[in-house]
């Protein structure tokens, strides 16, 4: 499974990332709203793990334009 986690705090997505990789997923991180939507909308997700409060782009705004 392949996973993108859009988050601005460097130290939560890292978190994140490495917990998912435990589990076995192949995961990317995006600090900012425009950076996840760039990368959402140019590689192939199974899942996006995403912040609302995203410098940028606010995640609500990421969100709407992926579905």
């Amino acid at each position: 499974m392949r996973v993108l986690v859009i988050e601005d705090d460097q130290e939560m997505a890292e978190t994140v990332a490495v917990g998912l990789r435990h589990t076995g997923m192949a995961v990317d991180v995006a600090l900012n709203g425009p950076a996840g939507l760039e990368r959402a909308l140019t590689s192939d997700y199974d899942a996006v793990v995403l912040d609302r409060d995203l410098p940028g782009m606010h995640g609500d705004e990421v969100c709407g334009r992926l579905v």
